[in-house]
Protein backbone atom coordinates (compact mmCIF):
# COMPACT_ATOMS: atom_id res chain seq x y z
CA UNK A 1 0.00 0.00 0.00
CA UNK A 2 1.24 3.50 -0.88
CA UNK A 3 -0.18 6.44 1.07
CA UNK A 4 0.61 10.14 0.88
CA UNK A 5 -0.21 12.83 3.44
CA UNK A 6 0.54 16.51 3.96
CA UNK A 7 2.57 17.82 6.88
CA UNK A 8 3.45 21.35 7.91
CA UNK A 9 6.47 22.32 10.02
CA UNK A 10 6.76 25.81 11.48
CA UNK A 11 9.99 27.64 10.73
CA UNK A 12 12.02 29.16 13.52
CA UNK A 13 11.81 32.48 11.63
CA UNK A 14 10.62 33.76 8.27
CA UNK A 15 12.85 32.43 5.49
CA UNK A 16 13.38 34.65 2.43
CA UNK A 17 15.10 34.10 -0.91
CA UNK A 18 15.02 36.17 -4.10
CA UNK A 19 11.71 34.52 -5.13
CA UNK A 20 9.76 35.12 -1.92
CA UNK A 21 9.28 34.35 1.79
CA UNK A 22 7.75 31.58 3.88
CA UNK A 23 7.03 30.95 7.55
CA UNK A 24 6.41 27.19 7.33
CA UNK A 25 7.66 24.16 5.44
CA UNK A 26 4.90 22.29 3.62
CA UNK A 27 5.92 18.73 2.78
CA UNK A 28 4.38 15.48 1.59
CA UNK A 29 5.02 12.27 3.50
CA UNK A 30 4.84 8.95 1.65
CA UNK A 31 4.52 5.57 3.34
CA UNK A 32 4.89 2.26 1.53
CA UNK A 33 3.66 -0.78 3.49
CA UNK A 34 4.18 -4.37 2.36
CA UNK A 35 4.19 -7.58 4.37
CA UNK A 36 3.63 -5.71 7.61
CA UNK A 37 6.72 -3.52 7.09
CA UNK A 38 6.56 0.22 6.33
CA UNK A 39 9.09 2.59 4.81
CA UNK A 40 8.70 6.32 4.48
CA UNK A 41 10.07 9.32 2.63
CA UNK A 42 9.48 13.05 2.31
CA UNK A 43 9.40 15.52 -0.54
CA UNK A 44 8.91 19.26 -0.96
CA UNK A 45 6.82 20.17 -4.04
CA UNK A 46 8.39 23.25 -5.59
CA UNK A 47 6.46 25.77 -7.66
CA UNK A 48 9.68 26.82 -9.45
CA UNK A 49 9.56 23.43 -11.19
CA UNK A 50 5.84 23.48 -11.88
CA UNK A 51 4.94 21.37 -8.84
CA UNK A 52 2.20 21.78 -6.25
CA UNK A 53 1.26 19.56 -3.29
CA UNK A 54 -1.87 18.54 -5.19
CA UNK A 55 -0.10 17.64 -8.45
CA UNK A 56 2.64 15.72 -6.68
CA UNK A 57 0.18 13.81 -4.48
CA UNK A 58 -1.83 12.88 -7.60
CA UNK A 59 1.29 11.48 -9.27
CA UNK A 60 2.02 9.34 -6.23
CA UNK A 61 -1.53 8.05 -5.85
CA UNK A 62 -1.59 6.99 -9.51
CA UNK A 63 1.32 4.56 -9.05
CA UNK A 64 0.73 0.79 -8.98
CA UNK A 65 0.71 -0.55 -5.43
CA UNK A 66 3.53 -3.05 -6.01
CA UNK A 67 5.94 -0.81 -7.90
CA UNK A 68 9.65 -1.23 -7.22
CA UNK A 69 12.52 1.21 -7.46
CA UNK A 70 13.62 0.13 -10.93
CA UNK A 71 10.16 0.55 -12.47
CA UNK A 72 9.64 3.79 -10.54
CA UNK A 73 12.48 5.44 -12.46
CA UNK A 74 10.49 4.98 -15.67
CA UNK A 75 7.03 5.59 -14.22
CA UNK A 76 7.78 9.11 -12.95
CA UNK A 77 10.01 11.91 -14.19
CA UNK A 78 12.66 13.40 -11.90
CA UNK A 79 11.01 15.52 -9.23
CA UNK A 80 9.42 15.58 -5.82
CA UNK A 81 6.91 12.75 -6.35
CA UNK A 82 9.52 10.22 -7.41
CA UNK A 83 11.83 11.35 -4.62
CA UNK A 84 9.41 10.61 -1.78
CA UNK A 85 8.46 7.20 -3.18
CA UNK A 86 12.03 6.23 -4.02
CA UNK A 87 13.26 7.09 -0.53
CA UNK A 88 10.32 5.27 1.04
CA UNK A 89 11.17 2.17 -1.01
CA UNK A 90 14.81 2.32 0.09
CA UNK A 91 13.64 2.56 3.72
CA UNK A 92 11.21 -0.32 3.21
CA UNK A 93 13.92 -2.54 1.68
CA UNK A 94 16.31 -1.80 4.53
CA UNK A 95 13.73 -2.53 7.21
CA UNK A 96 12.54 -5.73 5.51
CA UNK A 97 16.13 -6.97 5.18
CA UNK A 98 17.20 -5.86 8.67
CA UNK A 99 20.09 -3.94 7.11
CA UNK A 100 21.03 -0.29 6.57
CA UNK A 101 20.43 1.49 3.28
CA UNK A 102 24.12 2.06 2.66
CA UNK A 103 24.74 -1.68 2.86
CA UNK A 104 22.03 -2.29 0.26
CA UNK A 105 23.53 0.45 -1.94
CA UNK A 106 27.03 -1.02 -1.66
CA UNK A 107 28.39 2.13 -0.04
CA UNK A 108 30.59 2.54 3.07
CA UNK A 109 28.88 3.36 6.35
CA UNK A 110 28.43 7.15 6.42
CA UNK A 111 30.11 9.45 8.88
CA UNK A 112 29.40 12.97 10.07
CA UNK A 113 29.56 15.80 7.53
CA UNK A 114 29.92 19.55 7.97
CA UNK A 115 26.93 21.44 6.65
CA UNK A 116 26.55 25.07 5.71
CA UNK A 117 24.05 27.15 7.66
CA UNK A 118 21.80 29.41 5.61
CA UNK A 119 21.16 33.07 6.31
CA UNK A 120 17.87 34.33 4.88
CA UNK A 121 17.72 37.36 2.59
CA UNK A 122 17.02 40.49 4.65
CA UNK A 123 18.14 44.05 5.17
CA UNK A 124 21.87 44.41 5.93
CA UNK A 125 21.38 45.13 9.64
CA UNK A 126 19.30 42.00 10.11
CA UNK A 127 21.75 39.87 8.13
CA UNK A 128 24.67 41.17 10.21
CA UNK A 129 22.83 40.24 13.40
CA UNK A 130 22.05 36.78 12.00
CA UNK A 131 25.69 36.32 11.02
CA UNK A 132 26.83 37.30 14.50
CA UNK A 133 24.48 34.73 16.00
CA UNK A 134 25.88 32.06 13.64
CA UNK A 135 29.52 33.20 13.70
CA UNK A 136 30.73 30.01 15.39
CA UNK A 137 29.56 27.93 12.42
CA UNK A 138 32.37 27.23 9.94
CA UNK A 139 30.33 27.65 6.74
CA UNK A 140 27.56 30.18 6.10
CA UNK A 141 25.41 30.23 2.99
CA UNK A 142 23.97 33.65 2.21
CA UNK A 143 20.76 34.15 0.26
CA UNK A 144 21.17 37.11 -2.08
CA UNK A 145 19.90 37.82 -5.61
CA UNK A 146 18.93 41.50 -5.71
CA UNK A 147 20.53 44.42 -7.64
CA UNK A 148 21.91 45.86 -4.38
CA UNK A 149 23.53 42.91 -2.60
CA UNK A 150 26.98 44.18 -1.60
CA UNK A 151 25.80 45.93 1.59
CA UNK A 152 24.25 42.62 2.66
CA UNK A 153 27.41 40.66 1.97
CA UNK A 154 29.56 43.25 3.74
CA UNK A 155 27.24 43.10 6.74
CA UNK A 156 27.50 39.31 6.92
CA UNK A 157 31.27 39.46 6.69
CA UNK A 158 31.36 41.96 9.58
CA UNK A 159 29.13 39.68 11.61
CA UNK A 160 31.09 36.49 10.89
CA UNK A 161 34.64 37.48 9.92
CA UNK A 162 36.06 33.93 10.09
CA UNK A 163 33.29 31.94 8.40
CA UNK A 164 33.66 30.40 4.96
CA UNK A 165 31.00 32.04 2.78
CA UNK A 166 28.82 30.62 0.01
CA UNK A 167 26.59 33.04 -1.88
CA UNK A 168 23.31 31.79 -3.40
CA UNK A 169 21.65 34.21 -5.84
CA UNK A 170 18.75 31.86 -6.68
CA UNK A 171 18.77 33.06 -10.34
CA UNK A 172 18.38 36.66 -9.17
CA UNK A 173 21.17 38.42 -11.08
CA UNK A 174 21.65 39.47 -14.69
CA UNK A 175 24.94 38.90 -16.54
CA UNK A 176 25.74 42.59 -16.10
CA UNK A 177 25.18 42.49 -12.34
CA UNK A 178 27.22 39.31 -11.96
CA UNK A 179 30.14 40.66 -14.01
CA UNK A 180 30.27 43.67 -11.71
CA UNK A 181 29.85 41.66 -8.50
CA UNK A 182 32.14 38.68 -9.11
CA UNK A 183 35.50 40.39 -8.36
CA UNK A 184 33.97 41.99 -5.29
CA UNK A 185 32.77 38.59 -4.06
CA UNK A 186 36.33 37.33 -4.30
CA UNK A 187 37.63 40.30 -2.32
CA UNK A 188 35.05 39.54 0.39
CA UNK A 189 36.36 35.97 0.67
CA UNK A 190 33.40 34.20 -0.94
CA UNK A 191 34.36 30.59 -1.73
CA UNK A 192 31.50 29.70 -4.10
CA UNK A 193 28.62 31.41 -5.90
CA UNK A 194 25.49 29.39 -6.56
CA UNK A 195 23.20 29.89 -9.59
CA UNK A 196 23.94 33.55 -10.28
CA UNK A 197 21.85 33.65 -13.49
CA UNK A 198 18.45 32.22 -14.45
CA UNK A 199 18.68 28.62 -15.65
CA UNK A 200 17.47 29.53 -19.14
CA UNK A 201 19.99 32.34 -19.47
CA UNK A 202 23.11 30.79 -17.96
CA UNK A 203 24.87 30.37 -21.30
CA UNK A 204 26.28 33.83 -20.60
CA UNK A 205 28.53 32.26 -17.95
CA UNK A 206 30.76 31.00 -20.75
CA UNK A 207 31.62 34.62 -21.56
CA UNK A 208 32.20 35.81 -17.98
CA UNK A 209 35.67 35.49 -16.47
CA UNK A 210 35.81 32.69 -13.91
CA UNK A 211 37.23 34.42 -10.84
CA UNK A 212 35.59 32.04 -8.35
CA UNK A 213 33.83 28.65 -8.60
CA UNK A 214 30.25 28.74 -9.90
CA UNK A 215 27.66 26.14 -8.86
CA UNK A 216 24.60 24.99 -10.83
CA UNK A 217 21.45 24.53 -8.77
CA UNK A 218 18.28 25.29 -10.75
CA UNK A 219 20.23 24.35 -13.90
CA UNK A 220 21.13 20.88 -12.57
CA UNK A 221 18.53 18.15 -12.12
CA UNK A 222 19.66 14.63 -13.03
CA UNK A 223 22.27 12.90 -15.20
CA UNK A 224 20.63 14.13 -18.38
CA UNK A 225 21.20 17.76 -17.39
CA UNK A 226 24.95 17.46 -16.81
CA UNK A 227 26.33 17.60 -20.36
CA UNK A 228 24.96 21.10 -20.99
CA UNK A 229 26.62 22.43 -17.84
CA UNK A 230 30.18 21.78 -19.03
CA UNK A 231 32.06 25.01 -19.57
CA UNK A 232 29.44 26.97 -17.61
CA UNK A 233 29.78 25.61 -14.07
CA UNK A 234 32.48 24.13 -11.86
CA UNK A 235 30.17 22.64 -9.22
CA UNK A 236 26.75 20.96 -9.37
CA UNK A 237 24.22 21.01 -6.51
CA UNK A 238 22.47 17.65 -6.28
CA UNK A 239 19.16 17.62 -4.43
CA UNK A 240 16.89 14.61 -3.96
CA UNK A 241 13.78 16.57 -4.89
CA UNK A 242 15.40 17.47 -8.24
CA UNK A 243 16.88 14.09 -9.15
CA UNK A 244 13.75 12.25 -8.08
CA UNK A 245 15.20 10.28 -5.20
CA UNK A 246 18.32 8.63 -3.84
CA UNK A 247 18.59 6.12 -6.70
CA UNK A 248 19.11 8.76 -9.38
CA UNK A 249 21.00 11.08 -7.02
CA UNK A 250 23.72 8.50 -6.42
CA UNK A 251 23.99 7.88 -10.16
CA UNK A 252 24.06 11.62 -10.89
CA UNK A 253 26.82 12.17 -8.33
CA UNK A 254 28.94 9.40 -9.84
CA UNK A 255 28.39 10.76 -13.36
CA UNK A 256 29.15 14.33 -12.30
CA UNK A 257 32.43 13.33 -10.69
CA UNK A 258 33.34 11.39 -13.84
CA UNK A 259 32.78 14.57 -15.87
CA UNK A 260 35.03 16.61 -13.60
CA UNK A 261 32.41 18.49 -11.60
CA UNK A 262 32.84 19.26 -7.92
CA UNK A 263 29.86 18.10 -5.84
CA UNK A 264 27.53 20.02 -3.61
CA UNK A 265 24.64 18.23 -1.89
CA UNK A 266 21.74 20.51 -1.02
CA UNK A 267 18.15 20.41 0.16
CA UNK A 268 14.82 22.13 0.15
CA UNK A 269 13.47 23.37 3.51
CA UNK A 270 12.18 20.16 5.03
CA UNK A 271 12.39 17.91 8.06
CA UNK A 272 15.00 15.39 9.18
CA UNK A 273 13.21 12.74 7.13
CA UNK A 274 14.03 14.64 3.94
CA UNK A 275 17.68 15.13 4.95
CA UNK A 276 18.34 11.56 6.09
CA UNK A 277 18.90 9.97 2.63
CA UNK A 278 20.95 12.99 1.58
CA UNK A 279 23.47 12.32 4.37
CA UNK A 280 24.47 9.16 2.49
CA UNK A 281 24.71 11.15 -0.75
CA UNK A 282 26.83 13.82 0.96
CA UNK A 283 29.67 11.46 1.85
CA UNK A 284 32.76 12.80 0.11
CA UNK A 285 31.01 15.87 -1.32
CA UNK A 286 33.10 19.03 -1.21
CA UNK A 287 30.14 21.22 -0.26
CA UNK A 288 27.19 20.16 1.94
CA UNK A 289 24.06 22.21 2.56
CA UNK A 290 21.71 20.04 4.60
CA UNK A 291 20.58 22.49 7.25
CA UNK A 292 16.81 22.23 6.65
CA UNK A 293 15.97 20.97 10.17
CA UNK A 294 18.08 23.75 11.72
CA UNK A 295 15.66 26.26 10.20
CA UNK A 296 12.58 24.58 11.74
CA UNK A 297 10.83 25.27 15.03
CA UNK A 298 9.70 21.61 15.11
CA UNK A 299 10.84 18.34 13.53
CA UNK A 300 10.09 14.61 13.17
CA UNK A 301 10.45 12.14 16.03
CA UNK A 302 14.01 10.75 16.25
CA UNK A 303 15.43 13.75 14.36
CA UNK A 304 18.90 13.94 12.88
CA UNK A 305 21.63 14.95 15.31
CA UNK A 306 23.46 18.21 14.68
CA UNK A 307 26.47 19.29 16.73
CA UNK A 308 26.67 22.94 15.69
CA UNK A 309 27.35 22.31 11.97
CA UNK A 310 28.32 18.64 12.24
CA UNK A 311 25.51 16.46 10.89
CA UNK A 312 25.38 12.77 11.83
CA UNK A 313 23.82 9.85 9.91
CA UNK A 314 20.21 8.90 10.71
CA UNK A 315 19.29 6.36 13.32
CA UNK A 316 17.20 3.37 12.24
CA UNK A 317 14.14 4.84 13.94
CA UNK A 318 14.15 7.79 11.52
CA UNK A 319 15.10 6.28 8.17
CA UNK A 320 17.21 3.70 6.43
Amino acid sequence: MITVSSDVFRLAQVFTISRGSRSEAKVLTVRVTRGGVSGWGECVPYARYGESPESVAAQIRALPEGIGRADLQQALSPGAARNAVDCALWDLEAKAAGRRVWDLAGRPAPGAVTTAFTLSLAEPEAMEAAAQAAAARPVLKIKLGTPDDMPRLEAVRRGAPKARLIVDANEGWTPEIYRELAPRLVRMGVALVEQPLPAGEDGALAEIGRVLPVCADESCHDRDSLARLRGLYDVVNIKLDKTGGLTEALATADAARGMGFVLMVGCMVGSSLAMAPAVLLAQGAEHVDLDGPLLLAEDRPHPLRYDLSQLYPPERELWG
